[in-house]
């Protein structure tokens, strides 16, 4: 726990109450979400939140070179990791069994160049039936980016989630010479150095939320979000994302209802 500031251990104290009865809880859920969560067996037991404000290096990169750019890969996967882990620390000081609802953000600090801060919020739960272990393979709180109603529905179908994985990519994109932008003027052609730079990035980003998922031998995810963005970098340096939950089936023999038609009267 010595990441977690002071302030944050006297509130998860006070949150977690005595003889584990917690006096109550905090929750991003909405009321929709809550409701289904405690039907699924669950009550959540407090907002989590994990931060990391990091400084982003610098790289040289070729100009008409397709290259990932490993110091900026690095460093925007470390400090999301950080985020998360902090995450977790206030879950298990809450004596939760997972987070729901987690969500990322990303926040360019615009007081400081090369700063930006990396913040994972989500809802620690705890399952009524403690005889059923929801912890991941390394006995840490499950995370996952599931909606309360998606996370109801997964748990009916007899799947559970293991975790919220990610993978990603900081990558340069070549500049076209002279000639080439000579060549493309007027013609319908396809720019195939942005077409490979872009096709590396996302494998690279997706083969890496897989390797998660194999490590906490998952079955599948589910809920995979791709990603994109440039957080003050040059025009031709872009970051892919891939994030989403890893699940697992809870037993062999699970039965997957049929599904309803259901109308909404919502306008």
């Amino acid at each position: 726990m010595s990441d977690l500031p002071p302030q944050a251990l006297e509130r998860l104290a006070s949150m977690k109450g005595q003889n584990g009865k917690a006096p109550f809880f905090t929750s991003d859920l909405s009321v929709n979400e809550f409701l289904l969560v405690k039907e699924a067996g669950f009550d959540p037991v407090g907002m989590v939140v994990g931060s990391s404000i990091y400084h982003i290096g610098y790289q040289q990169s070729n100009w008409n070179k397709n290259q990932e750019m490993t110091v900026l890969t690095q460093a925007m996967y470390h400090a999301r990791e950080l985020a998360m882990t902090r995450m977790e620390e206030e879950a298990q000081a809450l004596g939760a069994s997972g987070i729901i609802g987690v969500r990322l953000v990303i926040k360019v600090l615009e007081w400081a160049d090369s700063l930006a801060e990396f913040v994972a919020i989500g809802t620690a739960v705890v399952p009524r039936d403690p005889s059923i272990n929801y912890k991941t393979v390394e006995n840490k709180p499950f995370t996952s980016d599931l909606s309360g109603q998606d996370f109801w529905t997964l748990l009916r179908s007899g799947y559970r989630p293991l975790g919220l994985v990610m993978g990603n990519c900081v990558y340069h994109i070549a500049h076209q010479s002279f000639g080439q932008m000579l060549r493309s003027v007027g013609q319908n052609v396809e720019m195939t150095n942005f077409t490979q730079a872009l096709y590396d990035s996302r494998e690279l980003a997706m083969e890496r939320m897989q390797e998660e998922a194999l490590a906490l031998k998952a079955e599948g995810i589910v809920g995979v979000n791709i990603s994109e963005g440039s957080f003050g970098w040059s025009p031709h340096v872009i970051e892919f994302s891939a994030l989403g939950t890893a699940v697992v089936a809870m037993r062999a023999d699970h039965v997957i209802p049929t599904p309803q038609l259901v109308l909404t009267v919502n306008e």
